[in-house]
């Protein structure tokens, strides 16, 4: 018999703030945490423009000298997880430690190191490259050294699918749960991206909002005058439970995991399938994998890039699988005030998705201002709702044609 999981422990490292309380107070008051690139000089670059992680110090979390060895995308992704392990309240010192795994993903992996690096190899030679490289670069670190730093020994793994890597990580670790070969997981994704050469790429694909005299007006998903989306950085880390260990340990639950897809749409490296056909296909998945109809479904956390094409094919898929009730339905992305934390997106979206089933409200979707007469679905406009939310579902779409969706429910004993 399959176990059922809960959420029981939120961490997050966001544009709009650190730790649970911090980014959604602000997601609800809409403050966006996008501006003017600060880690580079970004004057050449078409998008001067992203969500940056400000007031972070690595060594409140980590001991300095290991921080020094690790891509800030680890670091990120432990310092969420301390968050998500002190928000559950979990004594791992009382806990089976081969019974507690770890499951997070990166989209990019440690870019800032590899430039960093090949920048010494190209202007100082091999010799002064650092021995720390390959591990402080590798995408696996970020679940290798969250395990080792707390001492998880139980299924270990990382999840790269661009920007479904977070939803992939959480709906992978709701499977091994499920089928009882852990107890507890830590899951989720991180990014931190936001260096010369990623930014340089992106530029080149013209993937991006050229927005940079307004930088928080710049990510407006769904709206007409949207031209593109805006990277942002940080984690978002959830601790998953068996229902029977978060009982046993009088856990507070934030939501519980009922369901998850994924599919691919098998059509091209970056554009998404033309009329969101796999995408659909991928929601639906998550709700026969609940038990649900689809009018069961009261909101969707979208993937709401930004982007042209994101944005109306994710609306196409939703009203051609949800129907007459799809206007029924609230729909929102806080890309709009956090940016695209790409591989992070899902994990820090799942985060939100937990805290609107348990707080019944609804995240806006900020820059609202001249509706598309393409996309007409009820996006949330500007304001945070409040609407009692028993059901929720979480998109997250990654180039490849990565399609990933996680079914979030209320709590019911």
């Amino acid at each position: 018999m399959k176990k059922r999981v809960v959420i029981t422990g939120l961490g997050a490292i966001s544009p709009v703030g650190i730790g649970k309380e911090e980014f959604w107070n602000a997601i609800l008051a809409g403050k966006c945490g996008i501006g003017r690139i600060s880690r580079f000089d970004p004057t050449e670059y078409s998008t001067q423009i992203a969500g940056e992680v400000k007031d972070f110090d690595p060594v409140n979390y980590i001991d300095k000298k290991e921080a020094k060895r690790m891509d800030r995308a680890t670091q990120f992704a432990i310092a969420a997880t301390k968050l998500a392990f002190e928000d559950a309240k979990i004594d791992l010192e009382a806990e089976d430690r081969t019974r507690v795994g770890t499951l997070i993903g990166t989209g990019i992996g440690g870019i800032e190191t590899l430039h960093e690096q090949y920048k010494i190899l190209f202007e100082k030679g091999p010799n002064r490259v650092s021995p720390f490289f390959v591990p402080m670069m590798i995408g696996n670190m970020v679940a290798g050294q969250t395990s080792i730093t707390f001492g998880l020994q139980g299924p270990n793994s990382c999840v790269v699918t661009a920007c479904a890597t977070g939803t992939n990580a959480v709906g992978d670790a709701f499977r091994i749960i499920q089928r009882g070969d852990a107890d507890v997981m830590v899951a989720g994704g991180t990014e931190a991206a936001i260096s010369p050469a990623a930014v340089a790429g992106f530029c080149s694909m013209k993937a991006m909002s050229t927005r940079n005299d307004e930088p928080e007006k710049a990510s407006r998903p769904f709206e007409k005058d949207r031209d593109g989306f805006v990277m942002g950085e940080g984690a978002g880390i959830v601790v998953l439970e068996s229902l029977e260990h978060a009982l046993s340990r009088g856990a507070h639950i934030y939501a519980e995991i009922a369901g998850y897809g994924y599919n691919a749409d098998a059509y091209h490296i970056t554009a998404p399938a033309p009329e969101g056909v796999q995408q659909a296909k991928c929601m639906e998945m998550a709700l026969r994998d609940a038990g649900l109809k689809p009018e069961e479904a009261d909101y969707i956390n979208a993937h709401g890039t930004s982007t042209p094409l994101n944005d109306k094919n994710e609306t196409l898929a939703i009203k051609s699988l949800f129907g007459k009730h799809a206007y029924d339905m609230a729909v929102s992305s806080i890309k709009s005030m956090t940016g695209h934390l790409l591989g992070a997106a899902g994990g820090i979206e799942c985060i939100a998705t937990a805290l609107t089933i348990a707080d019944d409200i609804i995240p806006p979707t900020i820059n609202y201002d001249t509706p598309d007469p393409e996309l007409d679905l009820d996006y949330v406009p500007n304001e945070a709702r409040s609407r009692v939310v028993n059901v929720a579902l979480s998109n997250s779409f990654g180039f490849g044609g990565h399609n990933a969706t996680i079914l979030l429910k209320k709590y019911q004993a």
